[in-house]
């Protein structure tokens, strides 16, 4: 299944506190639940003022979606085309 980095324009979102990420988490888990098994959350990164998910879908199109029906924003959804990391330069 195709891979998507989401990036998720939130001021202030490196100030959420655990409460607020466990509601936003719980919230999304919620939504993906209600669409079934076609689109999977990965994990997310939290900086400054963004947040980076990498979801599992069939297309973009559902993971807007999910952003959607979540009342969150996805400001760029972008294919993985390839995945490289140190071991690729061996």
């Amino acid at each position: 299944m195709p891979k998507f980095v989401i990036e998720r324009d939130i001021p202030g979102a490196g100030q959420l506190t655990p409460q607020d990420l466990k509601a936003i988490s719980r919230k999304s888990c919620g939504v993906l639940n209600s669409m079934g098994p076609a689109i999977q959350w990965v994990h997310s990164y939290v900086t400054d003022d963004r947040v980076y998910c990498i979801y599992q879908a069939p297309d973009a199109a559902t993971v807007r979606r999910h952003a959607e029906l979540g009342g969150f924003p996805a400001n760029r959804v972008s294919q993985v085309r390839s995945v490289i990391e140190p071991a690729t330069a061996e």
